[in-house]
């Protein structure tokens, strides 16, 4: 099985040495995605919810850009800088998850890059 990095043009540009995701097989690898700007000037600086649904609309983004869509995710692994946020997380997520969401663990993160609120990554199952 062969891995592939995966390019995202309507993903935020990454902020370091990684991939937006890696293909290998059927599955798709996403990197944590955060709040981040498409233009590349890094972290979008907002209340909790606003940096929240940012970051749920640049994995989105990637998914898509990989040919699937986030009924297609089936695991994603939450980092919260603030645990108090965790009430506030899960109805967000759940209007980008209505129906069978994926498998989760949310954590949280003593410090999280850029001093961003939230990271997200994924693991997709892609369709055929």
């Amino acid at each position: 099985m062969a891995k592939v990095c995966v390019f995202a043009p309507n993903g935020a540009p990454a902020v370091g040495p990684y991939s937006h995701a890696v293909k290998a097989g059927n599955l798709l690898f996403v990197s944590g995605q955060g709040p981040m700007a498409k233009d590349g000037s890094g972290p979008v600086r907002g209340t909790f919810e606003e940096e929240a649904r940012l970051t749920l609309d640049n994995l989105k983004a990637i998914v898509t850009d990989a040919g699937a869509t986030l009924a297609d995710v089936a695991k994603t692994t939450v980092f919260l800088a603030d645990m108090d946020q965790f009430k506030p997380f899960n109805a967000i997520y759940s209007e980008y998850f209505p129906s069978e969401p994926p498998a989760r663990t949310c954590i949280q993160a003593g410090r999280l890059p850029g001093d961003i609120q939230v990271e997200i990554e994924a693991i997709v199952n892609l369709p055929s």
